[in-house]
């Protein structure tokens, strides 16, 4: 007799008995174990469905204001709510298998407690990016590749309550005044949420997922992101203090270089990050961490990055590091960099090196001040030392294509340098994967002899030789 029989025995029907398919807890009859599309699976679904549904309900029940006490921990309502899960499925009388009994009780769990059909997605490490367009219809990335899951939830109001408990919990709302929320889970994932009606079909919820591990910069030679050379080349530059700039569009892996990066930043130094949501996981341990905060519901109280960025330089910083560039943010962090707060790193979207410095030039003029171009480029001429520039190749890998120095002014235009480019020539091979990778140029970067002045050795044949024309652009 397989589980759809027993199901309705248990209930007092004929083993064969097919009834709707309903929906328990906002997961629909047809996500749930053992569903297939197949007619034996789907009978088992409907039933095993009902189940569901009835043991959620009672559950609701059972813990009341427990499943809200700020006072438990976690694993402590977990625990609380699996002891009362066996109860209620012990008082159904149904002849669960083991395995079928904890995969219930898991469900069910991550239905009341978790994130529902998302939970699963978040506890695959393999899953990078999960995006729901609209409760039926949830993508994830894997392998930097999107695919169409089955998963589903089954109404607006599961969604959108799956939403509020993740901006609830960092002190965030979301509702039809304040539409459109950035946000982040506990593990520093980030999670950016939008409701009707700005959200025509529906509530959107996107979360990009962070490693529990923090990323090593052996792991992303390993993964083709950077060559060894170019390992050696950044930690000199973080240890010599130079300031920083991680580039790239969205998704190429800015915040992890950032991180990476990071990890270069000598243990005695103190440091101040400064962020929207919180994201880096600096290993170190004199950190500060800032996080900006949004209005209230009466549009008072926000404090911005450029607030914090004001603060961070009365906390006596050795070093700063600015999660995100998107703002007039720009020139205050330009400032410090030129007032002695060197070595600091940040990220800025943009396509290219050259790129970064057109954007950064738009971003300082947004801080209101009247500034001629000439002395805004100026100023980033003379703050940043280096562009580290992430590319997302077609087939998905997320790639460091250029290392470039900024190397100052000639006329109005600030020059840069590549010391470090990526191979395009290489072709890709059968599966479409590039098989490039970043070369250097040739050319010795000035920034080399302040290495020296400070007593950091770098091998000089990292550079390479000269195998292309190369020249200030």
């Amino acid at each position: 007799m397989n589980l759809s029989d027993r199901l309705n025995v248990a209930r007092g029907l004929s083993p064969n008995h097919e009834t709707p398919r309903p929906s328990i807890l906002g997961i629909p009859g047809s996500q749930v174990l053992g569903s297939s599309d197949s007619p034996a699976a789907g009978s088992a679904g409907t039933a095993l469905a009902g189940l569901k549904q009835r043991a959620g309900e009672a559950l609701f029940e059972r813990m009341g204001a427990r499943l809200t006490d700020p006072n438990l921990s976690e694993e402590d309502l977990r625990n609380s709510a699996r002891e009362e899960l066996s109860q209620v499925i012990d008082e159904e009388q149904v002849p669960l298998t083991p395995e079928e009994r904890r995969r219930l009780i898991r469900e069910i769990g991550d239905d009341v407690l978790g994130y529902g059909p998302l939970q699963r997605f978040l506890d695959d490490d393999t899953v990078t990016e999960i995006m729901v367009n609209r409760p039926d219809q949830i993508y994830i990335e894997r392998g930097g590749q999107l695919s169409l899951t089955d998963s589903r939830f089954a109404t607006e109001t599961h969604l959108r309550r799956v939403i509020e408990r993740i901006v609830s919990k960092v002190g965030r709302r979301i509702d039809e005044s304040s539409p459109m929320v950035d946000a982040r889970l506990e593990d520093g994932s980030r999670v950016n949420a939008i409701i009707p009606p700005l959200a025509v079909s529906g509530p959107s919820l996107t979360i990009r997922k962070f490693s529990r591990v923090p990323l090593t910069v052996q792991n992303l030679a390993d993964f083709g992101t950077l060559t060894p050379d170019m390992a050696v080349l950044l930690d000199a530059c973080v240890r010599a203090r130079l300031n920083i700039l991680v580039t790239g569009g969205t998704g190429t892996g800015k915040t992890t270089l950032l991180n990476v990066l990071s990890s270069f930043l000598p243990a005695e130094d103190r440091i101040v990050t400064i962020e929207d949501a919180v994201e880096l996981q600096l290993q170190q341990r004199h950190v500060v961490r800032l996080e900006s905060r949004p209005s209230n519901i009466e549009g008072r109280g926000e404090v911005s990055i450029r607030d914090l960025l004001r603060n961070s330089l009365r906390m006596r910083p050795d070093r700063i590091v600015v999660g995100e560039v998107r703002g007039g943010e720009a020139l205050d962090m330009l400032q410090a960099m030129n007032t002695g707060h060197d070595g600091s790193l940040s990220t800025v979207h943009a396509n290219s090196p050259r790129d970064a410095i057109s954007r950064l030039e738009t971003l300082v003029l947004m801080a209101g001040m009247d500034l001629p171009l000439r002395a805004v480029r100026e100023q980033i001429a003379s703050a940043v030392n280096l562009i580290v520039h992430l590319t997302r190749l077609r087939d998905g890998t997320r790639r460091v294509t250029h290392i470039t120095e900024v190397q100052g002014m000639e006329g109005d235009i600030v020059t840069l340098q590549d010391a470090f480019v990526f191979d395009y020539s290489a072709g890709v091979d059968a599966t479409g994967r590039f098989l490039g990778k970043p070369i250097p140029t040739g050319v010795r970067p000035r920034f080399v002899d302040h290495f020296a002045e400070v007593g950091i050795q770098v091998p000089a044949n990292i550079f390479g030789t000269r195998t292309q024309p190369t020249g200030r652009r």
